[in-house]
């Protein structure tokens, strides 16, 4: 079992939610508020305390949530649907096995998105606003970089495989 499918498991990711997570809406909401919130909300326990776990709550519910919320998408024939739908193909690796172009450079972008949250949790423990900052550039670079490397993967991986075919509409 992949690394992705147990993460994927853990978030209860059954089909229905990640149709509804490869919306666009679900897809950009998710990059562009999970990780501002939690930081923000992580940050608050500088005036708020113990009380900063009800935000704290709020955004991992969110992150729970947000790739149930929206409905299917009219169409997967765009960017950031075809990224989610890579991650599928990405997660499934290990029983329908990916072109070996693809082996080692998602995990390597995943490094660099995995730097820069080390970065924003140092941040966020020592009250370094350059740290959190810094930290999501490198959240955001990596990732934007590895769901370009999902689009690029879906590509070819839909002509190999009819399920992966199909989720495009």
């Amino acid at each position: 079992m992949t690394l992705e499918r147990t993460i994927a498991a853990a978030f209860q990711m059954n089909d229905e939610a990640w149709l509804r997570h490869a919306n666009p809406w679900s897809g950009w909401t998710r990059f562009v508020t999970v990780l501002p919130l939690l930081s923000l909300a992580i940050w608050s326990r500088v005036w708020l305390g113990w009380g900063s776990l009800l935000p704290i709550a709020v955004a991992v519910f969110w992150m729970w949530l947000n790739p149930r919320v929206f409905p299917k998408p009219r169409s997967t024939n765009n960017w950031i649907s075809k990224g989610v739908l890579g991650e599928r193909v990405w997660l499934n690796r290990d029983r329908v096995p990916v072109p070996p172009h693809h082996h080692r450079v998602p995990d390597r972008l995943n490094a660099i998105a995995a730097m820069g949250g080390v970065l924003v949790i140092w941040g966020l423990v020592v009250l370094s606003l350059w740290g959190v900052v810094f930290g999501y550039a490198l959240v955001t670079l990596g990732k934007l970089w590895y769901l370009d490397r999902m689009v690029w993967l879906y590509g070819e991986m839909k002509d190999v495989n009819s399920e992966y075919r199909s989720w495009l509409y």
